[in-house]
């Protein structure tokens, strides 16, 4: 038998039709569109997953997707939140060259007693339910009867949630990350965070909003240590395995978060993580805007500080300006990921996955072709 022989007769095996005709091309394309139920359940399974950029706040367009605050503090802080014109007028909001956001309080004005000081206080025009959030800092606030925050909220608090990423208040070492919600939810110590627990019960509605709370256990994780190490990385991880936080010194953040294709599966343990083993995260936490704020006194600065080793009184505090000179966020960038799952072939991981019904068709296909063509 001659090769050609071979080839004809492979044809006649492989090909449904003895002639190669539209009968054979409406196969391929029968089987390519139909329904793939039955392939999924042998092929589809989960192989890993990635994080592709969704949102980015940095530069001269950061300002653009915020909306300025311009009501009473809810926190019931000695601060009056200015409009965005006021803002930029008086350098309490503003793009550094080197394209550095600078947010701050009033650190020029010297206040009669009682009065005021003014700050900022932002809020993203988009809002999330789950994600991952990469804030890229040189400086958080702090100081005597400073309080700031990074954090996002739901609608109709406490109903949506609260998840306080940065938080802190007068020169404190340690960031404290905390969850408030309605009834129902609260903290596991799972083991896998480095924080220590300040609390499990994450309603809001009891001991004056405390949250569940978890500090960090890195002393410049927050306040001056922080600013003098040049800062560093805040992500917050929320997905259905839970909310995770972390930090990462300026010297030794992963080389995945600097190559803007994070991948948190492969970074240490977090700082704190909320599980869903006792919080149903899509009950309690949905449609969070983005929220920085720098507050002075209030229910936690102001109960906190006689002590916290502060000279004085909060109130009196407020009124000399040089106070707050360290009462200001400057972010190089904010990057918002949204999870994108890859899915490989059933047998994909430690080996080649089966071709599929298309490539095998197509294989015989050309083989036809071929063999018609030199007969």
């Amino acid at each position: 038998m001659t090769w050609l022989s071979i080839l004809a007769l492979l044809c006649s095996l492989t090909c449904p039709a003895t002639s190669l005709g539209i009968g054979s091309l409406n196969l391929l394309t029968h089987r390519s569109a139909a329904p793939k139920s039955s392939l999924q359940s042998r092929a589809a399974q989960r192989v890993g997953e990635l994080w592709l950029p969704q949102d980015i706040y940095a530069g001269s367009t950061f300002f653009d997707n915020f909306t300025f605050w311009e009501q009473a503090d809810p926190t019931k802080g000695q601060v009056s939140y200015v409009n965005s014109s006021t803002a930029f007028a008086n350098g309490l909001a503003y793009v550094q060259a080197d394209g550095a956001v600078v947010m701050k309080g009033d650190d020029f004005t010297v206040l009669p007693p009682g009065a005021a000081r003014d700050s900022v206080r932002i809020t993203s025009n988009a809002n999330y339910t789950g994600g991952l959030f990469i804030l890229d800092l040189n400086q958080a606030p702090w100081g005597c009867g400073v309080w700031p925050a990074w954090w996002t909220v739901g609608p109709n608090w406490p109903g949506g949630g609260e998840i306080d990423i940065i938080e802190g208040v007068h020169d404190n070492t340690h960031n404290q990350v905390t969850w408030h919600t309605n009834p129902g939810c609260s903290l596991t110590n799972t083991g896998n965070y480095t924080g220590t627990v300040l609390k499990d019960d994450c309603d809001a509605n009891v001991d004056d909003n405390a949250g569940c709370g978890v500090t960090d256990w890195s002393r410049d994780s927050y306040g001056p240590q922080f600013d003098a190490g040049g800062g560093g990385i805040y992500a917050m991880l929320w997905d259905e395995t839970g909310i995770a936080v972390w930090y990462f010194y300026r010297n030794a953040i992963p080389d995945d978060i600097t190559n803007l294709s994070p991948q948190p599966s492969g970074w240490s343990e977090p700082s704190a993580y909320l599980s869903p083993q006792n919080c149903n995260l899509t009950e309690f936490f949905y449609q969070h805007q983005i929220v920085f704020d720098i507050t002075f006194c209030g229910v936690w600065a102001g109960n906190s500080y006689a002590t916290s080793g502060c000279p004085g009184t909060c109130s009196d505090r407020i009124r000399d300006p040089n106070n707050f000179v360290n009462a200001s966020w400057s972010i190089n960038s904010l990057r918002v990921y949204s999870k994108e799952i890859v899915y490989g072939a059933s047998g994909s991981l430690g080996g080649p996955a089966a071709p599929s019904i298309q490539v095998t068709l197509l294989a015989s296909l050309t083989l036809c072709v071929l063999a018609l063509l030199l007969l």
